[in-house]
C-alpha cells in the first residue's frame, strides 16, 4: 500500500489553462482601453510570445509588453493589466469538481499528501489557499525552495524526506509526462497521469522501457485506485 501521494497543482488540482487565457485577454482589453495601441488579438499574440520567452512564473510580462510597444514602461497600463488579470483569475479560480472529495478520501484513508510544483513558493501557497485546499497537504515543495525544477529527482526526494515517506511507497499524480511522471519514476516512485493524453512517442517510450503507468481521465478516478 502507498503511504505518500504527491500532487502537481496546475491542471492537476484545478484548470489553469482555461482561466489564464480569459484573464490575460481581459487584462489586455483594459490596457487597450487605457491607450495600448494594439488590436486585441495582436496584443494577445505578443503577450503569449513574452510569456513563452520569460516563463509563466515571471511577474513582469506587462512591463515587457509596454517596453516593446512604447520603448519604455507605462506604469498606468501595467497596473491596469495586473489588477484586471488578478481580479479575473481569482474570480475564476476553482478546483476541478472531483478534487476536494478525492483529497478528503485520501486523507481519511491515512495517506500523507504533499505538493511538488515548479514555481515561486508564495504563489503556490496562494493558489492552494484560494482553492481552499491548503489544509490537505503536509508539505508543499517548490522549485524555488528546492533549487531544482521537475523533472529533477531531487525535488521529489526532498518532498518525500520532509514527509517521512519512502519513494517505493509513494506515488506522484500530475498532468505532465516529462516533468511529473518521468521525474517521479526516476526518483523511484510510482506515478499516475491525469487530465492529459499520452503522445504516440510517449506510448512507445513507455512500452520500450516497460514503465507501469496509470492514465486517468480526471482526478476523481483516484478514489477507485487508492
Amino acid at each position: 500500500m502507498f503511504k505518500g501521494v504527491l500532487f502537481d497543482i496546475d491542471d492537476t488540482l484545478y484548470d489553469t489553462s482555461g482561466f489564464a487565457k480569459l484573464a490575460r485577454k481581459a487584462a489586455l482589453n483594459v490596457m487597450i482601453d487605457g491607450g495600448l495601441p494594439l488590436e486585441s488579438e495582436d496584443a494577445y499574440i505578443k503577450l503569449r510570445k513574452i510569456i513563452k520567452e520569460k516563463g509563466s512564473n515571471y511577474d513582469k510580462h506587462f512591463n515587457v509588453l509596454t517596453r516593446e510597444v512604447f520603448g519604455e514602461e507605462k506604469p498606468l497600463l501595467i497596473a491596469l493589466g495586473m489588477i484586471t488579470y488578478h481580479n479575473v483569475k481569482f474570480a475564476l479560480l476553482r478546483p476541478f469538481p472531483e478534487t476536494t472529495s478525492t483529497l478528503l478520501h485520501l486523507n481519511k484513508r491515512g495517506y500523507h499528501l504533499g505538493v511538488v510544483s515548479n514555481g515561486i513558493t508564495i504563489k503556490q501557497w496562494e493558489k492552494l489557499i484560494r482553492l481552499g485546499l491548503y489544509h490537505f497537504f503536509d508539505e508543499v515543495i517548490t522549485s524555488e525552495a528546492a533549487g531544482v525544477e521537475k523533472p529533477d529527482p531531487k525535488i521529489f526526494e526532498l518532498a518525500l524526506n520532509q514527509m517521512g515517506c519512502k519513494s517505493s511507497k509513494s506515488i506522484m499524480v500530475g498532468n505532465k509526462f516529462s516533468e511529473d511522471i518521468m521525474g517521479a519514476i526516476n526518483a523511484g516512485m510510482s506515478a499516475i497521469l491525469v487530465n492529459s493524453k499520452l503522445t504516440e512517442s510517449e506510448k512507445d517510450f513507455i512500452n520500450k522501457e516497460k514503465i507501469e503507468l496509470e492514465v486517468l481521465e480526471n482526478i476523481g478516478e483516484l478514489k477507485d485506485i487508492l
